[in-house]
């Protein structure tokens, strides 16, 4: 299964609005990596509690909100667009889509011991991250290199845009290449996980494919990351043993939930996302409410319009489902 059959017609040139925030995301990216060195403490302070806590609910409404305007994509795009020719073909991408979880398992626990306090050593990591966003469109073309394969926030953003709230076009791309054979969430998100995970999403086979462990691990990594707090370099292998204890309990239940009830990918995958997203904010409630300085109703308030989003988002799953009337 492709992501397109044929090249989409082309579309009008990308919007200026869009152009204009793309820059800017670069710009404040750049602004980032020097307060992470020169004023670590505020810097951190307001990409951990204020900034990427918004990100699960934008990634509900819609992936491409963020995607259009990610400064990773921007710089990927830059190199991607002008030099790199190469397409990446099927054994390649779904290799790469490995790696992209891999490195988000290896990246987000790593909060706990590193990167939630040393602003040094987040900086290099995003200018490292940023160099391969760059380095891979040297040589595949647009942006299929990291964005639709490498990039860790990947996998995230396509267990999360099952089902777009807002209807949005990709301001990036005028035309389809089909650089990315599969998967290709800018061009169809609603059929990105069947093309991810392939005819194993019919049956409970799925949970044995990579991105399909992912998706049952998914909250179990969650919680395992917010029961932990911060603490110095030599608790990493605690760290990573206690959030991959937590994913590692996650996905055997929902492995065996699959394989009892024979549930497909299509019947659990909005129950992951969905256990993954309201997880996320009963969590992460209490600190983003004092980041915004609201910290004795504002928990409450963040709870109740993430189960709102949540529920509005598992609605519009379900009226997709429905089957078309035709008449008679």
């Amino acid at each position: 299964m492709t992501s397109a059959r044929l090249p989409l017609p082309l579309r009008p040139a990308t919007s200026p609005v869009w152009v204009a925030a793309q820059g800017a995301g670069v710009a404040l990216t750049v602004l980032l990596i020097a307060a992470l060195f020169l004023r670590p403490a505020p810097a951190l302070h307001i990409l951990w509690d204020m900034v990427v806590p918004l990100l699960p609910a934008v990634f509900l409404v819609n992936p491409l909100l963020w995607r259009n305007v990610c400064p990773l994509a921007t710089l990927n795009a830059l190199t991607g667009e002008r030099v790199g020719m190469r397409k990446l073909g099927l054994a390649r991408v779904q290799t790469a889509w490995g790696l992209g979880i891999l490195l988000l398992a290896v990246l987000v626990p790593a909060r706990r011991f590193l990167f939630n306090t040393s602003g040094p050593a987040l900086a290099l990591t995003i200018v490292a991250v940023a160099l391969l966003a760059l380095g891979t469109g040297l040589v595949f073309a647009r942006r299929a290199g990291f964005c639709n394969a490498l990039c860790p926030v990947l996998p995230v953003e396509k267990l999360y845009g099952q089902a777009p709230l807002v209807p949005m076009s990709n301001a990036r791309c005028t035309d389809c290449s089909l650089c990315t054979p599969v998967g290709c969430i800018d061009l169809a998100s609603t059929k990105v996980l069947p093309q991810t995970v392939g005819p194993a999403r019919r049956d409970a086979g799925w949970v044995s494919t990579p991105f399909g462990i992912f998706a049952a691990s998914f909250p179990g990594f969650i919680a395992g990351y917010f029961t932990l707090g911060n603490g110095a370099l030599d608790t990493a292998a605690s760290v990573y043993g206690h959030v991959a204890t937590y994913a590692i309990v996650s996905y055997l239940l929902v492995a065996a939930a699959a394989y009892l009830l024979r549930a497909s990918a299509k019947a659990l995958f909005p129950v992951l996302g969905g256990s993954a997203f309201i997880l996320y904010y009963w969590y992460s409630a209490p600190p983003l409410a004092e980041a915004y300085g609201a910290p004795r109703l504002g928990p409450l308030v963040i709870r109740v319009a993430a189960a709102v989003l949540l529920m509005s988002w598992w609605a519009r799953i379900m009226r997709r489902r429905r089957p078309v009337r035709r008449p008679a």
